[in-house]
């Protein structure tokens, strides 16, 4: 089986303010194991006999008056290498105008799509996001509406008591497909935890232009758990379907517990009883369709 990793991250350190300076609390806990360069070669050594054959880079949070920088970084690092094969840049979708911002972005002909984290939390380590309701907001709902017009994407990332705005985002965009980070972000694993997630997963993926991206699942519990692993994607695959679920592996961020072969067996493991095409559509094919790769 070819296999696309949809979301992962390489990076230099001296861009990413979070990584170099005072360290600052992030939602996957200390982070010592990768406070330095991630290259796209040591990449490549980590992708190394796993079958991933593509992959799509996702921001890493440059300082956002660099998104710009950022992408042109990407692409000559996939002129070089080949790799990646497309990418997810950054732009402000509070901006009253995003037309200037995608015009500049539109050079790069890797960019598929655009991430900006809305992520909002009552613990303040799991906090990107200024306020929890971004979704709601009428210049927000306009701007992520607007990428359908340049064919791209959005990568939602929000937790389960965000999703009902999220809901509204998708029912105000329609013709934007709006990718779930990391299938919801599930932090509060509790069985009532596990319960408001279930549900506002399920209204969520009622919006057929939402899509599941199934990763990052060791982010709170800072390890691999193959069970959790399974839970989630049983789950996930239930509501959505296994055509709106697609696989990244968020590395370099797991490597911080696991290696890259040991991430993507478990997860092929925890689809091991679905049929051969549902597990082509989660780990090549639904990949291949949002991106657009060849």
């Amino acid at each position: 089986m070819s296999i696309v990793d949809a979301h992962f991250h390489i990076w230099r350190r001296a861009d990413l303010p979070w990584l170099d300076g005072p360290m600052q609390p992030r939602i996957f806990g200390a982070y010592e194991g990768i406070r330095r360069d991630y290259p796209v070669g040591e990449y490549l050594g980590d992708i190394a006999g796993t079958g991933v054959t593509r992959a799509v880079y996702v921001q890493a949070n440059w300082p956002p008056e660099r998104a710009e920088d950022e992408a042109a970084w990407i692409e000559s690092v996939a002129d070089d290498s080949g790799w990646p094969h497309a990418q997810v840049a950054y732009a402000d979708m509070t901006a009253d105008d995003l037309r200037p911002a995608l015009d500049r972005l539109a050079r790069f002909p890797r960019l598929r799509g655009i991430r900006q984290q809305f992520h909002w939390h009552e613990t303040p380590a799991y906090r990107f996001a200024p306020q929890p309701d971004l979704c709601r907001d009428r210049v927000v709902q306009r701007n992520v509406a607007r990428l359908a017009d340049d064919g791209l994407v959005f990568e939602l990332q929000v937790f389960a008591g965000q999703m009902a705005g999220a809901c509204a985002l998708a029912d105000a965009c329609p013709d934007t497909t709006l990718v779930l980070q990391h299938a919801g972000m599930l932090e509060d694993t509790s069985d009532e935890g596990r319960a408001a997630w279930r549900d506002a997963m399920a209204a969520l993926a009622e919006r057929p232009n939402v899509t599941a991206k199934l990763s990052g699942f060791g982010t709170f519990i800072h390890r691999v758990d193959p069970a959790h692993i399974a839970w989630l994607i049983e789950e996930t695959v239930a509501l959505f379907g296994a055509d709106r679920c697609l696989w990244g592996s968020n590395f370099p961020i797991e490597k911080l517990w696991t290696d890259y072969a040991t991430l993507l067996a478990a997860h092929r493991h925890a689809a091991a009883g679905l049929s051969a095409a549902q597990q082509n559509a989660i780990f090549n094919d639904t990949a291949c369709r949002v991106y657009r790769l060849t």
